[in-house]
C-alpha cells in the first residue's frame, strides 16, 4: 500500500532525475488534467440530458467516484472503494428499490458519471493543491447539469474538503453539514499534512463553506478535537450521550437560510459489528438503523453528499461492509432525489 501511495511522488522524482524540462512536464500534466475533466464533463452532460428528456425530476443523484487514499493516516485501502460500492449497489442479492420505494434503475433517481482518475493524475506528478482543485472542478461539472446532484464515493475523508468547497462555491454561499463519523476530523493538520483525512473539516470551516457543522457518532476525540470544535462552533454529538440526544438527532431540520445541506458519512460512524471493513475500528458506534433513522427523518434540501472511508482490504466478512456502504448510498440517493 505504501508503494501505491507514493507512486506519483516517485514518478515525479524520476522525471526530475532524467532532467525532463519543467515546461514539458507541465504540458503533460495539463493534458492529463484536461482529458480527465473532459471525461467527467461529457458523462455529466449525457446523463443530464437523459434525465431532462425523461422529465419530472427536480433533483437526481449522480455518483462520482474519487478513489483517493494517500491522505489516510493509517491505511490506504479506501482508494479501492468506489468500484466495490458500485458492484454492491447492483448486487443480485437484493433489488433496486430503496426502503421508501424509489427505483434506482430510474435515471431520474440515480445516474453515474464515473471516477476522477486520481492515480493517473498523481502519476504525472500533480501535487495535492492541484489535485484538490481538480476534484472541486469535477464536482462543479456535475452540478452544472441540472438536475444532477453529486453523491461522491470515496476514498478517504480528505475528499470532503474539495467537494464541499465546490458545492459552496457553485451555490454561492455556505451550507449546513451533517457529518456522521467516529472522529471529528478537525485537526489543524495531522502529521504535517494539511490535507490529511483527519483535517478535512478544519479546512472546510476555515474556508467559510459551512454555516453549521453537526458531527454525530463521535467516540474518538482528544483535547485538540474538542478545542477545534469550540473554535469553529461545531455541534459535536458524542456516542457517550447518544441515548440522551437520540430524539433530537432523529428529527433534525437543517438548511433554513442557507444554500442547502451536505451529508458526509464516514462508514466508521457505525459500530464495527455492522461495518468491520474500515481502516480505524472504533467500538461503541451507531447501529445501521440509527443512521437510517437520522437520514430518513431529516428535513432538508440535500444538495450533495459523500460516503467515505470504506476499506475493501479490511472487509473480511464476504463483502458485508461493501453492502453496508452500498445501502447507505442507496438510501442517500432516495433522500436526495425528488
Amino acid at each position: 500500500m505504501q508503494k501505491i501511495a507514493r507512486r506519483g511522488i516517485h514518478h515525479m522524482q524520476t522525471l526530475n532525475a532524467a532532467k525532463i524540462p519543467a515546461d514539458l512536464i507541465e504540458r503533460g500534466q495539463n493534458r492529463v488534467i484536461d482529458a480527465s475533466l473532459t471525461l467527467i464533463r461529457e458523462r455529466a452532460k449525457l446523463k443530464g440530458e437523459l434525465v431532462r428528456a425523461l422529465g419530472g425530476a427536480k433533483a437526481s443523484s449522480s455518483l462520482l467516484g474519487v478513489p483517493l487514499g494517500h491522505n489516510s493516516s493509517f491505511l490506504q485501502g479506501p482508494a479501492f472503494a468506489p468500484p466495490r460500492i458500485r458492484e454492491a449497489i447492483w448486487c443480485g442479492s437484493t433489488n433496486a428499490t430503496t426502503e421508501g420505494g424509489k427505483e434506482l434503475n430510474d435515471p431520474r433517481v440515480l445516474t453515474d458519471v464515473g471516477d476522477v482518475p486520481v492515480q493517473e493524475i498523481r502519476d504525472c506528478g500533480v501535487d495535492d493543491d492541484r489535485l484538490m482543485k481538480i476534484i472541486s472542478d469535477s464536482v462543479k461539472l456535475v452540478m452544472e447539469e441540472e438536475p444532477l446532484r453529486p453523491l461522491v464515493l470515496g476514498g478517504d475523508h480528505s475528499i470532503s474538503y474539495p467537494v464541499v468547497r465546490a458545492v459552496s462555491e457553485k451555490l454561492g454561499g455556505p451550507i449546513d453539514i451533517l457529518h456522521l463519523d467516529a472522529h471529528p476530523d478537525i485537526y489543524h493538520e495531522f502529521e504535517g499534512n494539511k490535507y490529511s483525512h483527519a483535517s478535512s473539516f478544519a479546512r472546510i470551516m476555515e474556508g467559510g463553506y459551512a454555516r453549521r457543522l453537526l458531527q454525530v457518532g463521535i467516540r474518538s476525540i482528544n483535547k485538540e478535537g474538542r478545542e477545534q470544535g469550540k473554535k469553529f462552533g461545531v455541534e459535536q454529538y458524542e456516542m457517550r450521550t447518544f441515548s440522551r440526544d437520540r430524539d433530537y438527532l432523529e428529527n433534525l431540520k437543517l438548511g433554513e437560510g442557507v444554500k442547502g445541506v451536505y451529508i458526509s458519512i464516514d462508514v466508521d460512524c457505525l459500530d464495527p459489528a455492522f461495518a468491520p471493513g474500515v481502516s480505524h475500528i472504533e467500538p461503541g458506534g451507531l447501529s445501521f438503523r440509527d443512521v437510517l433513522n437520522i437520514l430518513h427523518n431529516l428535513q432538508a434540501d440535500i444538495v450533495a453528499a459523500d460516503v467515505v472511508e470504506f476499506n475493501p482490504q479490511r472487509d473480511t466478512v464476504d463483502g458485508m461492509t461493501a453492502m453496508v456502504a452500498a445501502k447507505l448510498v442507496r438510501e442517500l440517493t432516495a433522500k436526495m432525489s425528488k
